[in-house]
């Protein structure tokens, strides 16, 4: 691991002004920033064989190099065979230097390697924040494609101080995730 990720230093020397500027903040603390990186992995097939959620684990932390934890269910579902506090998923949740690495890793090495790609969509929550869904965790230079047993898809939301959506997308298009078109205002 590097001494400070490149994407971290990027931000403070290039983004950072470019968004005060860009935005006519007075202030550098309304400088829209990264606060985290969650990936999550809903496994409902989880259920009927408790080995998946294993396996999830310990794909997710070799991808993000943070310990991954198992969600688990908040209610009793009959009709999918659900119980009170079964795992049913996987969580990892990335701040600071560990953020700033995986996403560099996703921009440059991850994204490209998806088959057809022709950029990502530029739909926001309302608050500035993203969510990227990718179908496949083979994406992922970590993972060995002989050993996996299912094809598992994931969830990485991006949490940012941005208080628009407007915002958040100049922020996240600075990073360099590639949008395929330009936002409609």
């Amino acid at each position: 691991m590097s001494n400070t990720a490149s994407l971290k230093q990027e931000y403070a020397e290039r983004i950072a002004p470019a968004l005060k500027s860009q935005f006519q903040y007075t202030s550098a603390m309304q400088i829209p920033k990264l606060k985290k990186i969650v990936i999550n992995q809903g496994l409902g097939m989880a259920v009927a064989d408790k080995k998946i959620i294993d396996v999830a684990i310990s794909e997710m932390t070799a991808i993000t190099g943070q310990k991954a934890v198992a969600t688990v269910s908040r209610k009793d579902i009959a009709n999918f065979k659900l119980r009170k506090k079964m795992p049913i998923g996987v969580m990892v949740t990335l701040r600071r230097e560990r953020m700033y690495e995986f996403l560099e890793k996703l921009i440059r090495v991850a994204l490209p390697r998806i088959r057809d790609f022709k950029g990502i969509e530029s739909k926001f929550d309302g608050r500035g924040n993203y969510t990227l869904g990718i179908q496949e965790q083979i994406i992922f230079p970590e993972i060995n494609i002989d050993s996996i047993t299912k094809i598992l898809g994931m969830n990485i939301t991006f949490v940012t101080s941005a208080e628009t959506d407007e915002e958040g997308y100049a922020l996240l298009k600075e990073f360099g995730l590639p949008f395929k078109n330009a936002k409609k205002d």
